[in-house]
């Protein structure tokens, strides 16, 4: 057994540390959507210093040191920039990044109620069982583990959780849709109708429904998911459950849906909708978004651990998984698909063409 000298050990330590407390970063990035610091900045037109900041967030000045502190650790992970201000008082100063415009509350493509949604405690209670779970056959997962139900039951009596999950899931869908009309606008071309199977409270599917004002688009959810949600003219919302049946239309789309199950789940999701879409000749097919997971060497590094993130995330909460192309082309060959086509086009996320 090769010896580790002490400089070795000292590196280990510090990746040890660095990922122990990982979570703080998680929690910081919250604080200061919950602050609403991103907004502050923005509307203050200009870069702000500290004492400005706490004056406007209504911190008094005993924590000061503290503030600084936040925007520290904030800073140093990419979330604000530092400048100069004009002032003599040598203050720290702060103005927004790329990045911190997904944090404002008031920006079109906000992934506020994403982030809000992922670390509220109800999400964030099952890991606490994840060694617990593994251990004993008594639950599915350990979001059942620590709260006695499944998660869908959960968010189905709770409205706070079905409230806020639904947002997190349609946080990225003005993003995502902006960038398919962009860059794949023809999937979509020539249809007669559209359905959005899981669809929630249909943000994406309205972005497509006034880009082709002439396909019918139908946002398909679990009842209490869709209750009290309007349409509009070419655009409806329907209750019901996808193991028992989906809508017909010309194209079915599934967004972020497919992860959340298990492989004999998501045959069972694509043989009913197979049943309901026409001939390929037709215009007849699937759409789906979903995360594949790529060979991890080719992959780029933060994207990978985002994506291994994702997956076990999906197999606390909800027993699913993120996949590789293998594993979803096995998928579709058992549910009676013929080809499919990937597009990379949509971030860490892809578009998948599926005909029948």
């Amino acid at each position: 057994m090769r010896l580790i000298n002490l400089d070795e050990l000292l590196e280990a330590q510090a990746h040890v540390w660095n990922h122990t407390f990982r979570f703080i970063s998680s929690m910081s990035l919250k604080c200061a959507v919950e602050l609403q610091i991103p907004d502050i900045i923005h509307n203050h037109g200009q870069a702000m210093n500290l004492s400005d900041l706490a004056l406007a967030l209504g911190i008094h000045h005993s924590k000061l040191h503290c503030l600084h502190r936040l925007m520290r650790i904030l800073f140093h992970s990419g979330f604000f920039a530092e400048s100069k201000t004009n002032s003599t008082d040598q203050q720290r100063a702060y103005v927004l990044t790329t990045v911190s415009h997904l944090l404002r509350k008031d920006y079109p493509l906000s992934s506020t109620p994403f982030i809000l949604g992922m670390l509220d405690p109800v999400l964030l209670k099952p890991w606490q069982y994840l060694s617990y779970w593994f251990q004993n056959l008594d639950h599915p997962t350990a979001f059942s583990a620590a709260h006695g139900e499944s998660m869908w039951d959960y968010a189905g009596h709770e409205p706070r959780v079905n409230h806020f999950f639904n947002d997190a899931m349609a946080s990225d869908g003005l993003l995502a849709a902006s960038v398919v009309l962009s860059k794949c606008k023809g999937v979509f071309e020539g249809l007669k109708s559209v359905v959005d199977v899981g669809g929630g409270t249909g943000i994406i599917t309205k972005v497509f429904a006034k880009a082709f004002p002439q396909t019918e688009f139908t946002v398909f959810d679990l009842p209490h998911v869709v209750h009290g949600l309007q349409g509009c003219e070419n655009l409806n919302y329907l209750g019901g459950n996808m193991f028992e049946g989906v809508p017909h239309g010309d194209m079915i789309m599934l967004k972020w849906i497919l992860h959340t199950w298990s492989d004999q789940d998501c045959i069972k999701i694509l043989e009913r909708c197979k049943e309901e879409i026409g001939k390929k000749e037709n215009g007849g097919k699937i759409v789906i978004m979903q995360m594949i997971i790529e060979n991890q060497e080719l992959d780029e590094h933060q994207s990978t651990e985002t994506k291994l993130s994702f997956d076990m995330g999906m197999m606390v909460c909800l027993g699913g998984q993120e996949r590789s192309e293998q594993q979803w082309s096995k998928l579709f060959a058992h549910a009676g698909f013929a080809h499919y086509e990937i597009y990379h086009i949509l971030g860490l996320t892809c578009l998948i063409e599926l005909f029948p």
